[in-house]
């Protein structure tokens, strides 16, 4: 069963990945990641309630990593969604107004309810010496005050501190895309205009596979002495290949938590390369 529930992280990469390079908007994304999110979490409650864990080890890692990937996402991508539909312009004042005070809820969120509890010091240590505890069923202690969301989950596939690891990956998530949103070093639509004779010059790939090559470089600090920032270099590339990359940072994020290599098209391009090297001997 583990790794069966370890390919289910790898499976909801591969959607994204597809989804992204299918150039869709980040509204109509947010919609079909929501089906697909709940629709994995539902089959996965099914499984779990009646299969269960085959040891401790494994229920601990399902609680405090898998399950918490995909409800994470869901909550993310719940609420890209609704940010997303209820934004009143598409630029100018009132839009960068908007995600402004979009980024000051999260951010009064965050440090009324997370970043001054015990367990997110806990979780955001790496500490493992309470996760029977945290990560196992049957634990949880109303004494300790805790939320009323409590009461709504389902003690049968929750230990409620899978939720709060779920909120603190969601929120992560959502800093990121509302930086990206208020933050933009330029209007790559002006750029995108200006481009009008390389419109035989386009990218084939995935945009994450233009992500991880962006972030190479960046990383490696080959272009200006490192002395220009990410989202410059990524400008330049969305305007040389006239593709949108409008959630830089969740795609590396994605990158980061990626089962099996982390830099699959570094990789793939290594082997083409030597394969191509091979064939001028």
């Amino acid at each position: 069963m583990k790794n069966s529930l370890q390919n289910i992280l790898l499976e909801i990469h591969n959607k994204e990945d597809k989804i992204s390079s299918q150039s869709k908007s980040l509204l109509d994304e947010a919609y079909e990641m929501i089906l697909y999110l709940q629709d994995i979490l539902f089959s996965v409650k099914k499984s779990i309630t009646q299969k269960g864990f085959n040891d401790e080890a494994e229920e601990i890692n399902f609680f405090r990593t898998i399950k918490p990937q995909i409800l994470g996402k869901l909550i993310y991508y719940n609420k890209v969604y609704r940010i997303e539909t209820t934004c009143p312009v598409s630029n100018g004042k009132m839009y960068y107004s908007y995600f402004s005070s979009q980024l000051a809820n999260l951010k009064r969120e965050y440090i009324e309810h997370i970043c001054n509890a015990d367990f997110y010091r806990y979780y955001r240590s790496g500490r493992t010496d309470r996760d029977d505890i945290y990560f196992k069923r049957g634990n949880i202690n109303y004494h300790d005050g805790l939320n009323s969301i409590v009461f709504e989950i389902d003690p049968a596939f929750s230990t409620f501190f899978d939720y709060k690891v779920s909120r603190i990956i969601a929120n992560e998530l959502l800093y990121t895309y509302l930086l990206t949103k208020i933050n933009p070093d330029e209007s790559l639509d002006t750029n995108l205009q200006k481009t009008e004779s390389s419109k035989d010059i386009f990218w084939t790939d995935s945009k994450n596979a233009l992500v991880e090559l962006i972030y190479a470089l960046y990383a490696s600090g080959v272009i200006s002495h490192g002395k220009i920032g990410i989202r410059k270099i990524s400008l330049m590339f969305q305007v040389l290949f006239r593709i949108p990359l409008s959630d830089l940072h969740h795609a590396f994020h994605r990158m980061k938590t990626r089962t099996g290599s982390r830099t699959a098209f570094l990789d793939q391009l290594k082997i083409s390369l030597e394969e191509y090297m091979d064939k001028d001997l």
